[in-house]
């Protein structure tokens, strides 16, 4: 897949607020890419640039090696289903579908085939006589995807589209999201804060925070490799310890000092040097926990810990322990599950222990207005 839509440096400024600082994007053809943040990171303001309906300070947008940063919205080979779907309540399924082509005078015939077309596709041919409030919501949904898509735009862009749907609805339409994008084969760039919505449904993702990109990848990529603390943090739940690296006992792992703990190893992909203070990331589901000590292996990480609270979930377990002055979250998954097995309770001593591979060093980060900010490794005794 070749690059079809891309950002260049692109900023935008509200007032006193950089909504969108100097971001560069290449979104390829045909594929689900989602940019996902929490509110005000910039993620909104970059799909209405590409809408048209909001003009860069600085930068460039290109579709299909057109450049399209001046052009107006009713020029651009896009179109928009927003949070409220923006139905005519007055017009039937099949008239709402059908209003694209309708203002473009397409032939009758046309527009007809083409409607039959869409109904079959959102599976609502039964309903096409009805006004859109006696629809569900995930009835209206489809038939705001309907309408988009009718007109075969080149990128269909999705600001919130489920996040007025309950949580059942909204599990429901992912499915049904993932299967019109897979049979219409276009371009969707989706706008979420919701991590799931993001990792179940696309292709790669963009992590934005403060109006910049923290990271771009695959879903799992993203999850099992973050590259920020942001990330690490945003994606998911995780544990933090800080701590200072001490030394190389092998070229790609380094060997760091936490304070209260036994010195930890882990892989040091981004090559920091001794000395610097870093942060280290660790899934609650890459930890083991144990009443007995486990055996030392190689790169095993392993603590004695107190446990502080249970959570039974059927599925998993969820452990709070305390590990010196350090609280981690464990989750323990129940491949198998046996009841005559004495379970680990409130209060027990036990051991949690992970392998050095599934930890990642990270930078710093502090809170700025609110907002989680990257500092990069510091050495120990810098200002």
């Amino acid at each position: 897949m070749a690059e079809f839509l891309e950002f260049k440096n692109v900023s935008k400024r509200f007032g006193a607020i950089q909504a969108v600082d100097g971001v560069s994007l290449e979104i390829k053809r045909g594929e689900f890419f989602a940019l996902l943040g929490p509110s005000g990171c910039g993620k909104t303001t970059m799909l209405r640039i590409a809408a048209g309906f909001e003009t860069p300070d600085a930068g460039q947008v290109f579709l299909a090696g057109r450049e399209i940063t001046d052009l107006p919205p009713n020029r651009r080979p896009v179109n928009t289903i927003f949070q409220s779907y923006a139905l005519f309540p007055h017009l039937t399924v099949r008239d709402n579908i059908a209003f694209g082509l309708q203002i473009a005078k397409k032939p009758k015939a046309e527009i007809d085939r083409e409607v039959e077309t869409m109904l079959r596709l959102i599976r609502l041919e039964d309903q096409a006589g009805k006004k859109p409030d006696l629809l569900s919501g995930g009835q209206r949904q489809r038939v705001a995807v309907a309408r988009a898509l009718i007109n075969k735009p080149g990128v269909l862009l999705l600001d919130e589209p489920l996040a007025a749907l309950d949580l059942k609805l909204r599990q429901r339409m992912l499915i049904e999201l993932d299967m019109i994008h897979d049979q219409v084969g276009i371009t969707f760039l989706y706008v979420t804060h919701d991590q799931s919505e993001a990792m179940s449904l696309s292709d790669r993702i963009a992590v934005m925070n403060a109006g910049r990109i923290e990271q771009i990848g695959a879903p799992a990529e993203i999850y099992e490799a973050p590259r920020t603390s942001f990330v690490a943090a945003f994606i998911g739940d995780t544990n933090f310890l800080e701590g200072v690296v001490a030394d190389h006992p092998e070229p790609e792992y380094s060997r760091l000092r936490i304070e209260g703990l036994p010195d930890a190893t882990v892989y040091n992909d981004k090559q920091i040097a001794d000395g610097h203070k870093i942060f280290l990331s660790i899934r609650p589901e890459k930890i083991q926990i144990s009443r007995d000590r486990p055996e030392p292996k190689p790169k095993r990480n392993a603590v004695p810990a107190v446990v502080e609270d249970v959570i039974y979930l059927g599925p998993t377990t969820k452990y709070w322990v305390r590990a010196g002055e350090h609280r981690l979250q464990v989750l323990r998954q129940h491949a198998r599950f046996f009841l005559d097995e004495k379970p680990i309770r409130w209060k027990d001593d036990v051991w949690v222990f992970w392998h050095g591979d599934d930890g990642f060093m990270l930078e710093g980060f502090r809170r700025d207005d609110e907002k989680l900010v990257a500092a990069p490794p510091q050495k120990v005794g810098e200002a």
